[in-house]
């Protein structure tokens, strides 16, 4: 990392008041991962923090209101480090480290005995802890936001994109017949969002976090973590504690195709953005394609009749 991020991270540590009273020339900073924030471990003594500062162009679709609540709520749910700084209109924020915990990737979630599990404990600790989170995560609604931020953007969707959602109105219809209650999800398990601590999974970074069907949380982590069908069944035999209903086990599949329709218009405002972290075009076009392939197989639209069916099918 530049000498210039760091000097900026320790310029903007000076101005938060829990870093106030510290010898800035004892303060530690490192550079973490992060795909669209900067952010950083930061060490003083014997106390250690992660310092978050928000990326170029988030503010065009992250509410970081909403996001400093929904932290705060986590951390009280137990699923979460504390919040210790938070600032709702900038989105620089602070927690404490999560100490000796193995930030997961694909490959980590493959060789970490009991990993998977682990993820579904900590999905359901979150789902059924009673924490209300102040944004909805609305799955139609966020295609449409993102479709208007791109159309103010000199760049095209992949070839059959609208057509596809338009397929898609078929979910939207199975998933409005049953009105089930919402619960608070984290919305973006991307792997690099949770922690092992070795007994137990922290979840971090509630950008996209809101009131949610909790079966997009198990969808989407088989997604981004790449999950085999025997990993599949570790997550979900550990959230609900043995097989799920067809009704369950559907909405889950489903999710699986949705979140890639969704975050493929993600990837093309991180392009669109110029973020150099990765090749967004690629990522974008290779999740639009993983959606479609899904969607044309014959389990998908068996599972689509699990849920129009209802729970008790």
């Amino acid at each position: 990392m530049s000498d210039e991020a760091i000097d900026s991270a320790r310029g903007i540590l000076a101005t938060i008041p829990i870093f106030r009273h510290f010898d800035t020339g004892a303060v530690d900073i490192r550079r973490l991962g992060g795909l669209t924030n900067l952010v950083f471990h930061v060490a003083h003594v014997d106390q250690q923090f992660v310092l978050r500062l928000p990326g170029k162009g988030t503010e065009e679709y992250i509410n970081r209101a909403n996001e400093a609540q929904a932290a705060a709520e986590a951390a009280r749910a137990g699923v979460s480090p504390e919040v210790l700084f938070a600032d709702p209109v900038t989105g620089v924020m602070v927690t404490r480290l999560v100490a000796n915990a193995v930030t997961m990737s694909p490959d980590n979630f493959k060789s970490i005995r009991g990993a998977p599990a682990r993820a579904g404990e900590v999905f359901r600790r979150l789902h059924t802890s009673g924490a209300t989170f102040n944004f909805r995560f609305e799955l139609f609604s966020m295609i449409d936001e993102y479709l208007k931020v791109l159309a103010t953007k000199d760049i095209d969707l992949p070839a059959g994109y609208h057509d596809v959602v338009r397929e898609a109105e078929t979910v939207r219809v199975a998933l409005a017949a049953h009105q089930l209650p919402l619960v608070a999800c984290h919305c973006d398990p991307l792997c690099e969002n949770f922690l092992d601590s070795g007994d137990r999974m922290w979840l971090v970074d509630w950008e996209y976090s809101g009131m949610n069907d909790p079966m997009w949380d198990l969808g989407d982590l088989s997604v981004e973590g790449l999950f085999t069908p025997e990993q599949d069944e570790e997550m979900i035999r550990a959230y609900f504690g043995g097989e799920p209903s067809p009704f369950d086990r559907g909405r889950i599949i489903i999710y699986k195709a949705m979140c890639d329709l969704l975050w493929t218009l993600w990837g093309l405002i991180q392009h669109a953005n110029k973020n150099p972290v990765d090749d967004f075009w690629a990522y974008s076009v290779n999740r639009f394609a993983r959606c479609k392939a899904l969607m044309a197989t014959p389990e998908f639209s068996e599972h689509l009749s699990s849920v129009t069916s209802g729970p008790r099918a």
